[in-house]
């Protein structure tokens, strides 16, 4: 595996996993983790597919977040990272990580043959943190990143509260959180300020397959639902058993329908099947 860098809009440098090769997949990582968070994914992938993971800037350890922090930035460094890729190229996003995916695909829609996005919390009809960011970033400026991130588990991605409770018991789990409470509040805020309703993307043609977890919370697949419906050619693939972590609790699987979207844009019948 080796690292690529890219230069920004605002001349930031941007990074990204590269390993692999075959048709080029770009992975924009979910919130509250950085690009790692996808080895076993990619690790099905990687035999027959460049799979170019982004570090996204805010999630990059010792990361300097400017306040208030854009999708339109997040979007910029997407592009920015796709410039350097052969085309075609598949653009694959997860939880937040397809939100700024959808702004990269609306920045520059030529960039990218096909749009694999799963679970975006778009604000279609509502926000997505609201009140509950407002508490979360009073949380952490207050000097507590766990109860931040106890308030965007429970109230932002509306885990139950026993199971947030149980991650929390964990001195492991709790730390890793707590580390990237930072950059998951200001991901939830650059959502927020997105505004709600999704019809800027009636324009988008863009082939699209968007993934939901048949256990997943119901708002994000009532947003998914949404976001299918403004989407000209968006079609909904669900994982039988799975939610939102997938990436770990079901890699392959989750590889499957990467490879079959992959299929879909490519054209290529060798793309699928070798997980």
């Amino acid at each position: 595996m080796t690292e690529l860098l890219a230069t920004s809009d605002d001349g930031r440098p941007v990074t990204a996993l590269d390993a692999g090769s075959g048709p080029n997949l770009l992975v924009v990582h979910p919130g509250g983790t950085d690009a790692t968070a996808w080895d076993g994914v990619t690790r099905h992938l990687a035999d027959d597919f460049r799979v170019v993971r982004i570090r996204r800037r805010i999630y990059v350890p010792g990361a300097d977040i400017a306040l208030p922090h854009s999708m339109a930035v997040e979007a910029a460094d997407i592009v920015a990272v796709a410039e350097l890729l052969e085309p075609p190229v598949l653009l694959v996003g997860h939880s937040s990580g397809a939100v700024a995916a959808l702004e990269a695909a609306l920045l520059d829609p030529s960039a990218f043959a096909g749009l694999f996005l799963y679970e975006p919390p778009m604000p279609t009809k509502e926000l997505i943190a609201g009140a509950a960011g407002a508490h979360a970033r009073a949380a952490l400026d207050g000097g507590d990143p766990v109860g931040a991130m106890r308030i965007h588990m429970r109230d932002v991605v509306r885990m139950p509260a026993a199971l947030v409770d149980a991650m929390f018991a964990d001195r492991r789990t709790r730390a890793v959180l707590s580390a990237y409470a930072a950059a998951q509040i200001a991901d939830d805020e650059a959502i927020d300020a997105l505004g709600v309703g999704v019809d800027r993307f009636t324009t988008l043609h863009t082939p699209t397959t968007l993934v939901e977890g048949e256990l997943s919370p119901s708002h994000l697949r009532a947003r998914l639902a949404d976001l299918a419906a403004a989407l000209p050619n968006a079609r909904i693939v669900t994982l039988t058993g799975q939610g939102h972590i997938a990436h770990l609790a079901a890699p392959d699987t989750l590889a499957g329908a990467i490879r079959d979207m992959a299929r879909r844009v490519t054209g290529r019948q060798d793309t699928v099947g070798h997980t």
